[in-house]
């Protein structure tokens, strides 16, 4: 029995100090290959190690993240032909008035982020929204045209894709382990140039209520962010992909040290959705909500502790509607969504649309004396029509 336990340990052992040889000098080894709607994409192993920076950088030193992220940020210029007059046509009014010149074609800028070898980009939706031509120049200084798979201006993303062999990709990290605190690293082409690499911490989380886009759980960051850099990757320490920047807070049209990117674990959901199925499909229950305050406290009689649990007020109900055939009802305070705490409308709205249609979701409702345990099928969220 001594000599089994023995051998166990020595066993045990060895395996633990190759484990963390292998995450010191080849960390990559660790990370695991996983299909997002089709697409073939490198997902970092849970609470990964930090990667060692190498013999050639001094302690403290992100250069081997850089590196290793670097080469999957790409720059994207845009171009989009001048309008031109609709009353050209008309041979009276080009008599009156000639033969206008409509002007030069617009030319836009950007970063996208390369997370497959198959040439899928995420990208914002803003870079290339109304572009009639696209070009992707890779870090290695490659050129291609590059197609729109999908857009999703609900969360301004869009997915690209590029037809070109031996494609960098970056590793996809866990957005939801991040911390207030933690250092990221933000990349793209800031005002055309090249690419550049700035650090910061993650100065907030769930950012939202910001008025950018229609779901928002924004990561807020002061690495900074410049015109140029939407689309751009944040990074970790590993090099890790943790969000896509989208946007800044500014006075002066450059950085004060607010930027905002869109968390990887929301990218996820629009590349499957849309690679999958060419459209994202979110959840819908049909309720109005509103934030919790003492006037609707009052109205509802509902306790003062309502006010310190927090959650959001349900102030109508759409009859025969997954909320309604579910059991909500006017007056409920709708605490939690599938384990999701929410606390605002905005984050209410953010964690029905991350539902599946068609498949029950756990809602913590107070109500009344205490609270109630609900289940809601909800409905796929119809996107609204564009007005022409």
């Amino acid at each position: 029995m001594k000599r089994t336990w023995l051998l166990f340990s020595q066993t045990v052992t060895i395996l633990v100090a190759a484990y963390f040889v292998v995450a010191t000098l080849q960390p990559q080894w660790l990370n695991r290959r996983a299909t997002i709607g089709g697409v073939s994409v490198i997902e970092a192993p849970a609470s990964s190690l930090p990667r060692a920076a190498g013999p050639a950088s001094p302690i403290g030193s992100f250069a081997a993240a850089a590196k290793i992220a670097s080469a999957a940020v790409v720059s994207i210029n845009t171009s989009k032909a001048a309008a031109k007059n609709p009353q050209m046509n008309d041979p009276w009014f080009r008599f009156f008035f000639g033969d206008q010149n409509p002007g030069e074609a617009q030319a836009g800028l950007g970063s996208g982020v390369i997370v497959s070898s198959s040439g899928y980009i995420l990208t914002n939706n803003h870079v290339v929204e109304g572009a009639d031509e696209i070009e992707v120049v890779l870090n290695d200084t490659r050129k291609t045209r590059a197609k729109v798979i999908g857009t999703d201006p609900d969360t301004d993303l869009a997915i690209l894709k590029i037809d070109l062999d031996k494609l960098p990709v970056i590793v996809l990290g866990n957005s939801d382990e991040l911390q207030v605190g933690d250092p990221v690293l933000a990349i793209g082409n800031p005002f055309g140039v090249g690419q550049t690499v700035t650090g910061g911490i993650v100065s907030a989380l769930g950012r939202n209520q910001l008025g950018i886009n229609t779901f928002e759980n924004f990561i807020q960051t002061d690495a900074a962010i410049n015109p140029g850099n939407s689309g751009g990757a944040l990074v970790d320490v590993n090099g890790n992909l943790l969000g896509i920047n989208t946007a800044i807070y500014s006075r002066s049209g450059g950085s004060m040290g607010i930027g905002f990117a869109i968390p990887v674990s929301t990218a996820k959901q629009v590349l499957e959705g849309i690679v999958a199925e060419g459209q994202v499909t979110r959840g819908w229950i049909g309720v109005e909500p509103q934030e919790l305050n003492a006037e609707l406290i009052e109205a509802f009689k509902l306790k003062p502790e309502a006010a310190k649990a927090g959650g959001v007020i349900i102030t109508g109900v759409l009859q025969n509607g997954p909320a309604a055939l579910g059991g909500i009802r006017p007056g409920d305070v709708i605490m939690a969504v599938d384990g999701h705490p929410v606390r605002n409308v905005s984050q209410l709205l953010t964690a029905v649309a991350a539902l599946k249609p068609g498949t029950p979701a756990p809602l913590k409702v107070l109500r009344g004396d205490g609270p109630v345990d609900i289940s809601v099928t909800p409905a796929q969220r119809q996107r609204p029509k564009v007005q022409r």
